[in-house]
């Protein structure tokens, strides 16, 4: 058997309390024994196909060489396409397997964009599915385990042409009467609250910003670490991402303010 790739990256909103997950890296070990399974995360929340791939993106960059597997797949058994793209340049392209439903697509972009795709319509390389509602067991796993083992793109379904395959979907802050309209793209685990903003963006304000949140206004500092805030304060802090979070010093800044992902965040300079 040829061993082409020897790293899966699994990411998914199938949780932990079932059986979904260790299934799938199952499926995948029982065609391509040789494949090394990282688990990106399964803590994605049901359905939410923008939060998996915001986690997605953020991680990307960072994931050994191989296939990426990620499913969160809401249209599960419709006629939406399960589709493999491959992305980057050379001769060793990165692997995705997924449902085409825009939770691929940034995490595509950000390693150089897709160069092939297909959609997975051959059923040779699928496992027998008593129902059409897991994908990931049935139809992603068998397949991302068979390009691991060597199957060409072209072996698994009709060719696509990547420009047709559906596009992200992150928001871009954008400037309306003087403030920057920004939004929540994340929450962790520690209560930051990632913004869809780049550390260039806040040049304009100065060292404070005031930030409209709702009905109410916080003015937070602009802080290089946590801990240069004092008790209680809000800061904003550049993430380990590079975009900005809205924090606070060992307490969660989103908790406090009543932000989650979605919120809507105005900054400006301070009165």
């Amino acid at each position: 058997m040829l061993e082409r790739y020897r790293t899966l990256s699994f990411l998914s909103d199938y949780g932990l309390a079932d059986e979904f997950v260790g299934v799938v890296k199952s499926v995948v070990r029982s065609i391509a024994p040789h494949v090394t399974v990282i688990d990106i995360t399964h803590e994605v929340p049901p359905h939410d196909v923008r939060a998996g791939s915001l986690a997605l993106v953020r991680s990307v960059q960072y994931l050994a060489h191989g296939v990426v597997l990620a499913v969160v797949d809401p249209g599960v058994g419709t006629d939406r396409r399960a589709v493999a793209v491959e992305a980057g340049e050379g001769d060793d392209p990165a692997v995705f397997v997924g449902p085409d439903n825009g939770l691929l697509a940034s995490a595509v972009s950000m390693v150089g964009g897709a160069t092939r795709a297909v959609s997975l319509t051959n059923a040779e390389f699928h496992l027998p599915a008593p129902g059409p509602t897991f994908a990931g067991r049935d139809v992603f796993a068998p397949v991302a385990a068979h390009v691991c083992a060597g199957v060409d793109l072209a072996e698994l379904g009709e060719s696509v042409d990547p420009i047709s395959l559906r596009p992200g979907i992150l928001p871009v802050p954008r400037v309306e009467d003087g403030a920057l309209v920004a939004e929540v793209l994340w929450v962790d685990r520690f209560g930051n609250a990632q913004l869809n903003v780049g550390p260039e963006e806040l040049e304009a304000f100065g060292p404070r910003v005031a930030l409209r949140l709702g009905d109410q206004v916080r003015v937070a500092r602009r802080a290089r670490t946590y801990d240069e805030l004092g008790p209680g304060e809000v800061g904003l802090v550049i993430d380990s991402y590079g975009l900005v979070s809205v924090a606070m010093s060992r307490a969660p800044a989103a908790e406090f303010l009543g932000l989650g992902s979605g919120s809507g965040v105005f900054l400006a300079a301070p009165d």
